[in-house]
Formats: structure tokens, sequence, C-alpha cells
């Protein structure tokens, strides 16, 4: 049992792992506790909180995490009051669950994606119980809103409009932790994102596990164009990105939604995984390396200038040589401007995981990095040809890479780094641009004096 001190000062830290949808119900979490008086830290010595928020999608990251929680073990012995607690789509899986119980004795609290509303009740029992807490939920019931929420940024903010994904992918566990489809109802979406902008928000990003299924489990008759056209109207709102998008379900009046859209930005993220039919087929993913294609062409010609990003996996099981050059010839049709890219990792209890002919990964590492330079070098032309060119850029803050200058995006998504005011953090500034490099721009504002 937890001895708790009323009168102390309380500090949380959170370590999250994983996409974006993570960083959101970090959000919430962060606002739940400052709800309950606790403050932030990034001093995990002096925290009386600590929770990992985990991912079981990216490559090796239950060994980051237990590499973690076994860090914490004897700052546990230090300081026995802390309270220690695992959370997100690692604790749907049981076996993780039985490993931490049996191996982690340093942990206090575990708990799913599916109950987080539950997180203050949970933290009382843990506070109050000599043995760990485990509360996980195999399924999401109703969507619960108006949970309150720490805002990583001042200006710009992730809303979540969906939860769950039902495409089951082969190699993919979030239909498993994240369970099926749930649309939030349109209007309280529009009710958050108004709030927001009243607060000063001025961009959003629209988060789902494929938003181009938004809608389908509400009652009422609305797709995500819908919801598009919907919250361009929001006042206040300069910019609106979304992701991530299915390529089976996109659609015309989606694309033409994009154009129509003043708001919503020139930037779609299309994630192909692979370009062969066949390793499609096995994947699950139910479009062609031929339709995925057409797509592009569709939206490239409704859309001039659109900056296209993706997801690529590397090494699925069955893939051979002549395969994997069919998803060469993908990226050098399309030119991506930047892709995510992954070497394929088995995921336990998912189809792919009791695949035959999983490739070594020698194998995996040639072809990964024959990838990478392909790319590089698309990236690195297609930044080049933006050299002298006028973009306008929404300031984020100073560039992590250099104190001196500032740093924002464009609105195909493009990171520029760049002279110019340092009090313009949450505008939408003119900058020219000066250097195309493969990750990123430099330039400088219009009309900046370096003089002022």
């Amino acid at each position: 049992m937890t001895n708790i001190n009323i009168n102390k000062k309380k500090y949380y830290k959170i370590i999250t792992y994983g996409c974006q949808m993570n960083e959101n119900d970090s959000e919430k979490l962060a606002g739940m506790l400052n709800i309950l008086g606790y403050s932030p830290i990034e001093d995990e010595e002096k925290a009386d909180i600590v929770i990992f928020n985990t991912c079981s999608v990216r490559e090796n990251a239950d060994v980051k995490v237990f590499g973690n929680l076994g860090h914490f073990k004897p700052l546990k012995k230090r300081n026995p009051n802390m309270i220690l607690a695992v959370c997100g789509c690692m604790m749907q899986q049981q076996e993780i669950v039985n490993k931490i119980m049996d191996k982690y004795p340093q942990v206090d609290l575990v708990f799913g994606t599916h109950n987080l509303h539950k997180f203050p009740e949970l933290l009382a029992n843990a506070q109050q119980s000599p043995r760990i807490v485990v509360d996980v939920w195999e399924e999401g019931g109703e969507i619960v809103e108006a949970l309150p929420i720490e805002r990583k940024y001042e200006h710009k903010a992730y809303v979540t409009i969906m939860y769950g994904c039902n495409n089951f992918c082969s190699y993919c566990i979030v239909p498993y932790t994240r369970g099926r489809e749930r649309s939030r109802r349109p209007e309280q979406i529009v009710q958050e994102i108004t709030k927001l902008a009243q607060e000063g928000c001025k961009e959003i990003t629209l988060l789902g596990q494929n938003v181009n299924s938004y809608g389908k489990s509400l009652e009422e008759d609305i797709t995500f164009a819908d919801l598009l056209r919907r919250l361009n109207n929001i006042e206040g709102i300069e910019r609106i990105r979304f992701m991530t998008s299915h390529p089976k379900d996109l659609s015309d009046d989606l694309i033409a939604a994009m154009k129509e859209c003043d708001k919503v930005c020139e930037h779609l993220h299309l994630p192909f995984q692979a370009g062969n039919n066949k390793i499609l087929k096995i994947m699950n993913r139910r479009y062609t390396k031929e339709s995925y294609l057409n797509l592009i062409n569709k939206i490239k010609d409704a859309i001039p200038g659109i900056a296209l990003t993706t997801d690529i996996i590397v090494g699925f099981p069955g893939e051979t040589d002549e395969d994997f050059e069919d998803t060469l010839d993908i990226v050098r049709e399309v030119k991506f401007d930047s892709a995510f890219t992954f070497l394929y990792s088995v995921r336990e209890g998912t189809p792919a995981a009791k695949m035959e002919n999983q490739i070594p990964d020698e194998i995996k590492h040639k072809r990964f990095q024959k990838l990478l330079d392909l790319q590089h070098q698309i990236s690195a032309e297609e930044n080049k040809l933006l050299e002298g060119t006028i973009a306008e850029v929404f300031v984020e803050g100073v560039s992590k890479n250099d104190t001196e200058k500032m740093s924002g995006r464009t609105r195909t998504n493009k990171l520029v780094n760049f002279i110019g005011k340092k009090d313009s953090i949450g505008e939408l500034v003119q900058i020219k641009i000066t250097q195309g490099q493969t990750w990123s721009l430099n330039g400088v504002q219009i009309g900046y004096d370096d003089k002022e």
C-alpha cells in the first residue's frame, strides 16, 4: 500500500511509444492527472507517477518497454511510493500482461486501450493496493467524450475521430489491440475543434487507423468527406490534416472534398505496404499494384502539387527479389516525398506470424538499404525543385538543429528551417526556400530584417 502525503506537491511523467493515436491518449492521461493536482516533470527520479504508454505496432517496441521497466526496479527501491503504470496497445495482449505480472514486480498498475477514461479510479486503487492492479478490457464500449486533455502544443492539435480497425491486415496487431471501428459523433468532433480554435489552435490533425471508414459505425449517414466539409467551416482553424488513409476506401468524393476545402492541406499519407499483387493478397490489403497507381494518378490530376507519403514493409513472408522489385517500381513511379519504411517483424497473434517462408534478416536488410537509397534520392530531388519558390509555413517553434533559426511546415508537410522572426510561433508566414535537402528545406522569412 502506498502512503500518500496530500500536502506534498505531486509530479508525473508519461513516456509515450508509437503513433499519434498514442500521443493523443497521453494528452488525455495528462489532462486527468492535472485535474488530480499533478504537474509534469522530466526528472523521473522526482516523479510520483510514471506511465508507460505502449505501442505494439512498431518494431522492437516490447524490447524497449521491458528494458526501460527494468531501469525502474532500483528506482522503485529508492522511492517505494512511486506509482509505475503501464498502459496502451501492448497491454491488450495477455502474454505481455502475464510477463509483467511475473517478472516486473515494480509495476503497480496495468490497463489497456479501451478503459483509458477509468484511469483516475484505477490510480486510486493502485495507491491503496499492495498488489498490482490489472484492468484490461477485451472490447471497447461506447466512446467516452469530454475527457480532460493537456495538449502538447498550443497552436496545433491531434483530434481522434474514430477508434479501432476492421481491416485485419495479416501483419497487423491493431484490430486485436484497438478493437473494431467506432466513429465519434460529428457534433462531438465539431465541438472539440471549435473549442480548440477559440483557444488559439490553428492546425488540427484528424486521427484514425483508417479515416476513410469514418461514419460507417454511426446511425447518421455521414462520410469522411462530409466531415471534412463541416470542419472546413470552423472559424479560426487554418489547416486541416488527417491520417491514416487506406487505399481501398479512398473515394472520389473524398478527393473532391480535399480539392474543394481550402483548409485541407495538399498532403496525403497513403500506405501501399508492398508493390507485388501476390504479397498484397497475402497481406489482405484488398487492392492491387495497378489499382493503387490508378488511384495515385487520379489524386495527382485532381490536386496538382499534392505531396504524397507512404508506409512500406520490406521482407514480408514469401517475398522474393522479383516481388520486391514491384515495390521499387511503385516508389519510382509515384515519387513519394517521403516514406516510413519498416523491416517486417513478427507480431505474435497475427496470421503472418505463423506463415512459412520467413525472410532471413540478411536479405531483409539488403532490400531495405536498396529501398532507402532510392527513396533518399527521390526525396532530395523533389526538395531541390522547391529552391527559389515561396511557401506558406506554419511556425511551430525554434529549430531543433539550430537555435538561431525557426522551424515549421508547409501545407504539403515539408519541414522548413528558416531565418525569421522569433515571435512568429503559431503564425502562418511566407518563406523563400533557399535550399532543398533530403529531409527538410532551408529558407528565409519574407520581409525579415535581421537587424530587428
